[in-house]
């Protein structure tokens, strides 16, 4: 199993707080949190309950795997690219989608081995 990397995941707090031109203290309202602790997060040197990382997550419009592993989204211009079509459709997505949970599973598989 993975390790979290706290300081990556407050890194990458940051940088999708700077991202919509948030300062500390407007996050940190949004996550009903105080701004001190707030930095601790960004620099990685406090650990955030399960409750406080999904405020986070959901002021920010952030996934978990976003935060946690730098895993972005896709969007629809990356999944044009990976099946090679100008526009994404949903059965395009679909199969994407099937595809990252396969992915997953394996990765899972890999790491226990």
């Amino acid at each position: 199993m993975r390790k979290l990397d706290y300081n990556k995941i407050g890194q990458r707090i940051r940088q999708s707080r700077k991202a919509k031109g948030w300062s500390q203290g407007e996050l940190a309202e949004k996550c009903d949190i105080s701004m001190s602790f707030l930095g601790h997060i960004e620099r990685g040197t406090r650990i955030m309950s399960m409750d406080t990382f999904a405020a986070v997550c959901e002021s920010l419009g952030a996934k978990a795997d976003e935060l946690l592993w730098g895993i972005p989204e896709p969007t629809e211009t990356s999944l044009s690219g990976v099946w090679g079509h100008t526009g994404a459709k949903d059965t395009d997505y679909d199969s994407y989608t099937m595809y990252t949970k396969i992915m997953k599973s394996v990765a899972e598989i890999m790491s226990e081995a």
